[in-house]
């Protein structure tokens, strides 16, 4: 299993990983430690976060993600009490084996019910139809 490292010179913002740094822009609707787990589940179905690997430190999400610690370790916390990561005793954390079909699975199914809707009926407001959406490609 891969240990992630995080080390960033100066004036590089990437980490050794790979992984670019993501100075964000967080939504005031939602808590922090929330849209940051969006972020990492995001990562997940990226597979930019595979399954059996290991995941940044707290303090290596924190800086990734420029927030306090404090706020990474929560949503680790939160990740792991809904079973996507778990925990290597001396280790770190890691995604859960198997977790990337039943976060697609939630995903679409989040997407069908909240998102396609609006966009459906937006579609249909621009008299436009999905099938030449995709031809027009």
């Amino acid at each position: 299993m891969a240990r992630v490292k995080l080390r960033y010179a100066p004036g590089d913002d990437t980490v050794e990983t790979g992984v670019k740094k993501r100075p964000h822009k967080w939504k005031n609707e939602q808590p922090i430690y929330k849209q940051l787990m969006d972020e990492i589940i995001g990562g997940i179905l990226e597979r930019s976060y595979p399954e059996g690997e290991m995941l940044p430190s707290v303090r290596g999400l924190a800086e990734l993600y420029d927030v306090n610690p404090l706020t990474a370790a929560k949503a680790y916390r939160e990740l792991q009490r809904e079973g996507f990561i778990e925990t290597l005793r001396g280790e770190g954390l890691i995604v859960k084996a198997g977790i990337h079909g039943n976060l697609l699975k939630r995903e679409r199914a989040r997407f069908m019910k909240e998102e396609w809707p609006h966009l459906r009926a937006r579609l249909a407001r621009m008299e436009l139809d999905v099938k030449a959406l995709f031809a027009a490609d």
